[in-house]
This record gives C-alpha cells, sequence and structure tokens, in this order.
C-alpha cells in the first residue's frame, strides 16, 4: 500500500512502490482483523455443552406443564360453569340411574331407533321423548306423576299434573293410564248450549277448594273472571254487547276494524269462554287457551260447545305462523317478572297473528306507570296500527283509583326496508338523542313505519 502521486502536468499518475516495512504492517493489520472476527463469532454462537443439553429442555418442559396445567384449569371452570348454568336454568339432564325413578318414566325418555334407519328428509335417526326441560328439577313430582298401573286406571291427579306444568314440566310426559271419566250428562246442542248451564256433577271437583258453581260465582278468580261462571243471570251475559265504562269495546265494532274478515282467533286466559261464545255466534272460531286455576275451567268451556286449549302461557304457543285473524289478551297477558318475559310472549302472539290481523288488548291492568311505559314501549317496537286506545280509570272494591289499558291494534306488513330504515333511525337517535321525523302518519299512521320524506333526510344527513 504505498503512497500515490499525482503528476498534473502531463496529465498522468504514477504509483510508488511499496515498501516491505509498509507490506508488512498491512499483513499484521489483516490477521488481526481475522482472528477478532473469528473470536467474536465463535462468542455469539458457542454455548456451553451441559446448558445446551441440560438446561434448555428443563425450561422448555417446565413452562409446558405450567401451560398445560392452566389450559386444563380453564376447560374444568367452564365445565363448572356449564354445570352451574343448567341447574340454575333447569336444563339439568334427568338422572335415571337413581333408585325411586318409576320404569315407565325410563321407558317414555328412552330413545327409539327408527326401523329402517336415517330419514332421508329429516336426518334423524332415533325418535326421543318431548318433555319439559324443567322436569329434572321436580323430580320426585314428576317421580309421583309417573307411578301408575300400566293398562289401569290413572290417579287422580289432575292438579299435580298442573302444579309440574306451572314449576316449567311442560310438555308433561305421555302415559299408558287411563284417565279417569266422568259421565257427561245433560249436555246442550250448539249453539244454545252457549248460554246454559249443565249438571255441576259432569265436571272434576278433585284439587279444587270449591265444590260447586255457586261456590265460584261468589269469589273473584281473577280480575277477568269474578262471577264468570253464571252465564245464565250474571254480568257474562252481557259481556262485549253492553259497555260499563270506556275501556270496554263493543264485539261488533271491534270485528268492523278486522282488514279481510274475522274467522279464526286465540283467546288467551279466556276465563269461562264468553268471549269465543260471543264470536261463535257472529260464526267466528276462537280456540281459548288456559290452565284450570281455582276452577274446573276447560270442562266448563267444552260444556259450552267450544274449544278449550289446556296451555301454560311459558309454553310457545302450538300454532303455526301467521294463522290467527285475530288475538284477544286481557290480564293474562301479565306474566309477572323481567321484562324480557313480556316481550317472548308478545313476539309469540305476534309470530301466530296474521299480517293485517288484531291484536285485541282488554282492560289490561297497570299496577304502576313504569309497566304502563314499558308495555306501550314494547307495543310501538311491533309498529302495530292503532285503531283504538284507550287508557283509563276504574274504582276497585276498596276505594281505591286502578288504571286500565284497552287498545286494538294491527299488525303491519312487514318487508326488509321497514327494518333498515328503523336502524337508521335508532342509530341516528343514539347521536343526537330524537328520532326526528322519520316516523310519520303513514300506510295508516302506524308507529315503525317510515315516511319517504323523513327517511330521505336521514340518508342525507348520514
Amino acid at each position: 500500500m504505498g503512497s500515490v502521486s499525482l503528476k498534473i502536468g502531463d496529465g498522468t499518475a504514477r504509483f510508488k512502490r511499496a515498501s516491505v516495512c509498509s507490506s508488512a504492517v498491512n499483513l499484521l493489520m489483516l490477521f488481526s482483523v481475522i482472528i477478532t472476527n473469528l473470536f467474536a463469532f465463535y462468542a455469539f454462537t458457542y454455548s456451553p455443552k451441559e446448558l445446551h443439553h441440560h438446561h434448555k429442555p428443563k425450561d422448555i418442559s417446565l413452562i409446558s406443564e405450567k401451560v398445560s396445567l392452566i389450559l386444563r384449569e380453564i376447560e374444568s371452570s367452564k365445565k363448572k360453569l356449564a354445570q352451574m348454568e343448567k341447574e340454575l336454568l333447569g336444563y339439568e339432564t334427568i338422572d335415571l340411574s337413581k333408585p325411586n325413578i318409576p320404569n315407565e318414566l325410563k321407558i317414555f325418555l328412552d330413545h327409539h331407533e327408527l326401523p329402517l334407519g336415517k330419514d332421508s328428509r329429516t336426518g334423524i335417526t332415533e325418535m326421543v321423548a318431548s318433555v319439559g326441560h324443567s322436569c329434572g328439577k321436580s323430580g320426585d313430582l314428576l317421580s309421583q306423576y309417573m307411578n301408575y298401573k300400566v293398562n289401569g286406571l290413572c290417579p287422580d291427579d289432575w292438579s299435580l299434573g298442573q302444579n309440574l306444568i306451572l314449576r316449567g314440566c311442560d310438555p308433561l310426559p305421555r302415559r299408558r293410564c287411563f284417565a279417569k271419566t266422568i259421565p257427561k250428562v245433560d249436555l246442550q246442542s250448539f249453539p244454545s248450549s252457549l248460554w246454559k248451564n249443565v249438571s255441576e256433577k259432569i265436571y272434576s271437583w278433585s284439587g279444587i277448594g270449591c265444590k260447586n258453581l255457586a261456590c265460584l260465582n261468589s269469589k273473584k278468580l281473577n280480575r277477568d273472571c269474578a262471577g264468570c261462571f253464571d252465564i245464565v243471570n250474571g254480568y257474562e251475559t252481557q259481556r262485549y254487547v253492553k259497555t260499563r265504562g270506556k275501556n270496554d269495546f263493543l264485539i261488533d265494532d271491534v270485528l268492523a276494524m278486522g282488514s279481510g274478515g274475522i274467522r279464526v282467533g286465540f283467546d288467551i286466559g279466556g276465563g269461562s269462554g264468553t268471549f269465543a261464545a260471543r264470536m261463535a255466534e257472529r260464526n267466528v272460531t276462537v280456540v281459548t287457551g288456559t290452565l284450570n286455576i281455582d276452577a274446573p275451567i276447560n270442562e266448563f268451556i267444552a260444556a259450552r260447545g267450544l274449544f278449550p286449549l289446556y296451555l301454560s302461557l311459558d309454553h310457545r304457543f302450538p300454532f303455526y305462523d301467521n294463522v290467527f285473524d285475530l288475538v284477544h289478551a286481557g290480564n293474562g297477558l301479565d306474566v309477572g317478572g323481567r321484562p324480557e318475559k313480556l316481550e317472548f310472549l308478545m313476539f309469540d302472539i305476534d309470530r301466530i297473528l296474521r299480517a293485517g290481523g288484531l291484536f285485541w288488548l282488554d282492560n289490561f291492568y297497570c299496577s304502576n306507570e313504569d309497566k304502563k311505559k314499558d308495555l306501550t314501549r314494547l307495543i310501538e317496537r311491533f309498529g302495530y296500527k292503532k285503531l283504538k286506545w284507550v287508557v283509563g280509570e276504574k274504582i276497585n272494591g276498596s276505594g281505591k283509583s286502578e288504571v286500565y289499558l284497552s287498545a286494538v291494534l294491527q299488525k303491519p306488513h312487514r318487508y326488509l326496508g321497514n327494518f333498515w330504515a328503523k336502524g337508521i333511525a335508532e342509530e341516528r337517535q343514539g347521536e343526537d338523542g330524537e328520532e326526528g321525523e322519520m316516523y310519520g302518519e303513514t300506510l295508516g299512521g302506524g308507529a315503525g313505519v317510515p315516511s319517504c320524506q323523513g327517511l330521505r333526510k336521514k340518508i342525507t344527513n348520514l
């Protein structure tokens, strides 16, 4: 590596020869750089043999064990939480291994394979019994209910079965015994049967405090049934055809509001069946859903030549979608508990009511202002058209004022754009706290139907 001199005059550049001394120094420097790099490479890549073969695998194994332990604990916690949820909600399966479980219950709950194997249409391979999910929570009562003599007479235990239903064990398991029969004498022919009492001996009075109709008529079984078994001389003979207050609607006025005619209806908690009787006089078939709460209600309704449906309000209505022209409900709609319970019931009512059909809310007792507001908001969410809406006061037996709500609502024809527009309105409401002019008096003035002008405004503002 010699020095370099440049001679500018003749335009050439000449290199002087490097000396021997400078060459040796350069070689020494090169050797030093190589040795240094080798040591650095060795230092970064070398690990002691003992550490490589013992400590590293040991650490990895320890970490792996701890991770596995944590995962097992998480899985165990999930199972415990699921078990707790099952026990709280009543979805725990019935333990058929217990010695007190009747053999009939085991046979009924046993899975039965299809004789021809898998069904090509449904894909199922076996038939499974349908039993209410909460039956397991009432194991002792269920065992008592299923303890009977096969091919013999069933025990007179209808009240036990109803107790199970009210506890959520619905539907009840089937039984292989013959139900108690009572001679149905002196039944009247239709339509005279609608307003004539028959012999009290045709009803089952077991498990009921009263043993005759006079006793029942002297009591107020509920807000919709005070003396309701007197269908000859009592108020039932005037109900729905004469009004006692502004909350009472005449049945002919309501029928006139029906779009496309009223042919079939469903009455929820219909007392002694008077609503169905009035409808039958007008050639409308009504199914009355009710239990036997402190009275032989189902037998009484059937004796009038009407259709009773032994049903708890916690049970999904056993009807297909959009089949009824009219649904009538009074205080049977008061299911109590959390607001979500009423929502489930209202959505099921909406499901079975056809578009354009009527929902008649008849003298619903609003125990407080919050209850009235909750029900009103819920109705608004469904977008029903308010054909009639009356909030009035009545004086009860103790002289106190009570608030009642009566309404006739028409189910709207729903379409995808309706829900899309409603979603925009709710989103805007969440941002500025007001709905604006999204919903107006369109398609009959019902709530939940967007006006074109309001919709255009909202889309522009987005």
